[in-house]
């Protein structure tokens, strides 16, 4: 099918109306409707993650949660986020992809467009690199596929006009990291040649030991291409998070995860120092984008706004 002829039948698909559920397939059923592009305000600065509707995803639904009525596609996210937050930047997981066929990335760019809203960031946790110890394996084997994996969601990311994909660092040995940096080397290396960036996430409860081999990594590949994706909630304690987010935002590059994850009737995080954690950001210069990430166990929906309005309360 010619790409003119492709679009025409996406367009055609608006007569249907909007509507907010979605089937398990993967295809969209929500009209394409535009919207007016964003002012220049505090809400730019947002995005939201598609990790904060895990459970709607049949991919990433928890198995204690509840089984949701609603199921989502990722086809339709940039207009729920749009239509529902006003928030037009968007922070997709590799796991929430239906296909990663040219037509299905055409459409989904397709969306994009459509609901004003660009793509920042791929967070590819994909089974590669999950196997072992990932890019920081013995196994050359092992290794390759965890590099040819991320090389390909780079490639995805260029397609769709992201500019970063995050990809998890695997079994750190903070006493022996050559293997780690040659392997963020090697895809730093790539993503300079399609302009997209590689970011390593403080994943988990992070301890210091891990945050200062990040930092070695950072420091030892260099250059922009290769950066931190500081995430306000995974630090075992308010010690080491105050301590040691600092250390990840001066190598912070196009996003960061303002994740909620106790929040109070009032829309106040009880876990941690909410406001503290924007200022870190503030105070080193970042200037990129905060991811919404709800890691509650409440209404998806209602939380993410709740993050959001708390979020911008500090901006």
């Amino acid at each position: 099918m010619k790409r003119r002829d492709f679009l025409g039948s996406v367009v055609a698909c608006a007569s249907a109306g909007l509507s907010a559920s979605a089937t398990t397939s993967g295809h969209s059923r929500r009209a394409k409707t535009r919207h007016a592009p964003p002012g220049q305000n505090k809400l730019d600065r947002v995005c939201v993650s598609s990790r904060s509707f895990r459970n709607f995803f049949q991919s990433t639904r928890e198995s204690a949660g509840p089984d949701p009525a609603e199921r989502l596609v990722l086809l339709d996210l940039p207009q729920i986020v749009a239509d529902r937050y006003k928030v037009h930047n968007l922070d997709f997981v590799a796991a929430h992809f239906a296909s990663l066929e040219p037509a299905y990335l055409s459409e989904l760019k397709w969306n994009l467009s459509g609901a004003h809203s660009r793509l920042v960031n791929i967070a590819v946790g994909v089974k590669e690199l999950q196997k072992g110890a990932g890019l920081s394996d013995d196994d050359p084997a092992v290794r390759a596929a965890a590099l040819e994996a991320c090389k390909k969601w780079i490639d995805v990311a260029r397609q769709l006009g992201a500019r970063s994909v995050s990809c998890d660092a695997g079994a750190v040995d903070p006493a022996n990291l050559t293997i780690t940096i040659e392997s963020f080397r090697s895809l730093a290396v790539y993503g300079r040649s399609k302009s997209i960036a590689v970011l390593i996430e403080n994943d988990g409860e992070t301890e210091t030991a891990r945050i200062e081999a990040l930092a070695h990594i950072f420091r030892a590949v260099g250059g922009p291409f290769l950066g931190a994706l500081p995430d306000f909630g995974n630090f075992p304690d308010n010690e080491v998070r105050l301590r040691e987010l600092p250390i990840l935002f001066a190598y912070a590059r196009t996003v960061c995860h303002a994740k909620g994850l106790k929040l109070d009737a009032n829309g106040n995080e009880t876990a941690f120092d909410f406001a503290k954690c924007v200022q870190i950001a503030k105070n080193v210069g970042f200037r990129g984008l905060y991811s919404i990430e709800y890691a509650d166990s409440g209404n998806a929906y209602l939380g993410v706004q709740t993050i959001v309005d708390e979020l911008v309360r500090f901006l």
